[in-house]
């Protein structure tokens, strides 16, 4: 298990998933999860026509591909107690069908709840594309479990 707990984590750390191609069944399942059927997304003649020139993955698809990331990790797997909020979060560059995506978690800081029985860490994802651009970015706090014991 790779499970990490407040103690272990260190401001300045960052993790960094695999690349992940989005495709054309992500966004289709990705509209029929949310109901968002919105043209940009479903209607490949009408995108065409837009300025990015085909369709364009939901915006919000991109906070899914950063949970999918740290399943992956298995960092939080026994630690996470719960996520805390999404703050600041910018879309620099749409996600297209075929653009492929890294998730990068950066620990920006911690502290102890309160009570003293858990801790808060301040995350910031980027999401950037294959060619290193930034395509999203924002905060995402946490609160973790102190390790076993301590």
């Amino acid at each position: 298990m790779n499970t990490l707990f407040y103690e272990d984590l260190e401001i300045g750390a960052v993790y960094r998933s695999g690349g992940r191609t989005v495709t054309d069944a992500d966004n289709t399942f990705f509209c029929m999860m949310s109901g968002d059927w919105n043209p940009i997304h479903a209607n490949e003649a009408y995108a065409k026509q837009t300025r990015f020139g085909g369709r364009v993955v939901a915006g919000i698809f991109g906070l899914t591909l950063i949970l999918g990331a740290m399943n992956q990790w298995g960092v939080f797997e026994e630690s996470a107690i719960a996520m805390l909020n999404i703050r600041e979060w910018t879309f620099s560059k749409p996600i297209l069908i075929g653009t492929t995506i890294t998730v990068e978690m950066h620990i920006v800081g911690k502290r102890m709840t309160s009570a003293g029985k858990a801790g808060i860490v301040e995350r910031r994802f980027d999401l950037v594309d294959e060619n290193g651009e930034l395509v999203q970015s924002g905060f995402s706090d946490m609160m973790i479990a102190l390790r076993p014991g301590a």
